[in-house]
């Protein structure tokens, strides 16, 4: 988690002829895993007779549970295991993951018998079939959650040459290839392999991830003698943060000090921080020293670090306390992120050709995203900074703030336009007699929803990288690749609360025997209804967010711990 390690000093090991061996291996997983998330919804429908509002909530559950293994991952890997053998397991597990989710549609006894519309009542999934697709996940959640956060270090692990003075450029080069190479990846999950499942069936879409994730395992190996292999650092500041709020509540009936003096905090000699600060005062309680024959060892280390930290560990803790306000207010954008399920549904009953001869799969709309996501960054970083930076004085145009906020009204906009574009959908569906029938093509283009997915690009992309850089100046230097961590476990709540409000909603209006507004016949229910929710929610986010501005008053240009610009690092911001 960005920490200092110790590197087996070879010559002969890393360097450029390493890169091929960790790209094609990320490459490879990225493919795999997004081809087959992105379909799920079609294959949990039809293959279990799963409810539109049920599988929505298990996708999102998934993705909850993938980013929130991200976090425990890189911990694991910092402290334990070391990055290259957090990369090799979890690519394995990953493979586990895939293979078991391609006997699923290879053995007919792991799914249901499929439910035609003609059916009132369908059977549902067993115990035992829903065990081995819910193994399936678990398994490519905890590959996710070791690869992604160690992958792109380790790489940088086999560039770092502190007394090259070309070692900056190297790796900025390196972290550029490696973004393009996952977009590359990415792009092609959700064109090539969703056209092939749509085309030729699960049987080969699934497999075709399944082959990609052998030649992970193996490309990875392959490079096995050439990589230089970081050894475990336990001084890991995630898990230090832990151990610090872990100190102040075992001390919480410790009375605080009323003086200032030095001697009464535990300050290593290398800090220059050596009294903590007034605010968050229950917290100084963890860098109390109570009894120093106890509590400290005889080179002045805590003998406990569970029970005694350093003042620059509490202040880091605090630090991140600070910024939990601005954090949670983003929660609700990725909410919104989280409509993809049903936009399927939505275009799969569509006119989705834009050729005569070629038809657009169902699930590969989301690929406008990814597209308006670059095009938007580019444009930003290219065009509107130079002229923005004459008005405003700032080297970055906008402020963090201000773009966080921009990202979270076109959010709200892309909600609306949703709303607006399934209700007149809908409409043209029960007019030309398709009520009854969900899989019906309704005479309608599907590019009608490219403009809110593109819209959601961009939100994204403004709301993104602003709060990242939001973290950047608000965080101390220590704590940069906090900044990812935030990103990460703020996307794997939203898939959580995204879920639970799902299934809630599915609930409430169905209630008393009525036609749910997530019915899987989206003809009969009101997904419009549901963006319309969306877009409130996201509007009255939008006020928390203007509430929330009030606490950090001018932005973030006048407060402590402030970054320079090229230190506003967009490496880091989760990869989407």
């Amino acid at each position: 988690m960005g920490t200092e390690s110790q590197v087996e000093m070879n010559t002969r090991k890393g360097g450029l002829r390493t890169m091929p061996f960790i790209i094609l291996n990320e490459s490879f997983e990225r493919i795999a895993s997004y081809g087959s998330q992105t379909n799920m919804i079609i294959y949990l429908m039809t293959y279990y007779n799963m409810s539109a509002a049920t599988g929505t909530s298990i996708i999102g559950i998934w993705g909850a549970l993938s980013s929130g293994l991200a976090i425990v991952g890189a911990i694991i890997a910092d402290c334990y295991w070391g990055r290259y053998n957090a990369v090799a397991y979890g690519t394995i597990f990953t493979f586990i993951g895939m293979f078991i989710l391609w006997l699923t549609s290879m053995i007919p006894q792991l799914t249901t018998l499929a439910c035609s519309h003609f059916q009132h009542v369908c059977n549902g999934p067993t115990a035992f079939q829903l065990a081995v697709l819910f193994t399936s996940f678990v398994f490519t959640s905890i590959g996710a959650g070791f690869v992604r956060p160690c992958s792109i270090m380790f790489g940088a692990d086999q560039l770092e040459q502190k007394g090259n003075p070309e070692n900056k450029k190297i790796v900025e080069s390196y972290f550029n290839w490696y973004y393009a190479s996952t977009g590359v990846a990415t792009m092609i999950a959700v064109t090539v392999i969703i056209y092939i499942q749509d085309r030729y069936g699960w049987q080969i879409g699934f497999g075709i991830p399944v082959i990609l994730m052998v030649l992970s395992v193996t490309t990875f190996q392959i490079g096995s003698s050439l990589y230089i292999k970081v050894k475990p650092d336990t001084n890991n500041l995630l898990l230090g943060l832990f151990q610090a709020g872990a100190a102040a509540f075992r001390k919480r009936k410790t009375p605080l000090s009323l003086t200032g003096c030095d001697d009464y905090y535990h300050s290593p000699y290398e800090t220059e921080v050596l009294t903590p600060s007034k605010d968050f005062r229950c917290l100084n309680r963890a860098c109390m020293i109570e009894d120093p024959e106890r509590d400290l060892n005889p080179d002045g280390s805590a003998s406990n670090p569970w029970n005694l930290c350093s003042v620059e560990r509490v202040e880091s803790l605090k630090a991140l306390i600070r910024i939990i306000p601005m954090w949670s207010a983003g929660f609700m954008m990725f909410v919104d992120m989280n409509v993809f399920a049903f936009s399927v549904l939505q275009t799969k009953t569509m006119d989705r050709h834009i050729l005569p001869h070629f038809e657009v799969p169902a699930a590969s709309f989301s690929v406008f995203l990814i597209i308006a996501l670059t095009i938007w960054i580019t444009f930003y970083d290219r065009v509107l900074v130079p002229l923005l930076s004459k008005y405003t004085g700032r080297p970055r145009g906008l402020s963090p703030v201000t773009r966080m906020g921009i990202g979270l009204t076109v959010s709200c906009m892309s909600m609306a336009l949703s709303a607006i574009t399934e209700s007149i959908r809908r409409k043209r569906a029960i007019a030309e007699g398709h009520e009854d029938d969900p899989n019906a093509l309704v005479n309608m283009s599907a590019m009608w929803f490219v403009p809110q997915y593109a819209l959601l690009g961009i939100a994204e992309a403004t709301h993104g990288v602003g709060q990242i850089e939001f973290f950047y100046t608000l965080l101390p230097k220590s704590m940069a690749s906090i900044a990812s961590a935030m990103y990460t476990v703020g996307t794997a709540v939203s898939s959580l609360i995204g879920s639970i409000l799902v299934s809630s909603e599915d609930w409430l209006t169905s209630r008393g025997g009525k036609t749910s507004w997530l019915s899987s016949n989206i003809n009969k229910g009101h997904l419009d209804y549901h963006f319309w929710l969306l877009a409130l929610m996201s509007f009255l986010n939008l006020l928390y967010f203007l509430w929330v501005c009030r606490f950090y008053e001018t932005g973030n240009d006048e407060l402590p711990h402030v970054a320079d610009e090229e230190e506003c690092d967009y490496r880091l911001l989760h990869e989407s």
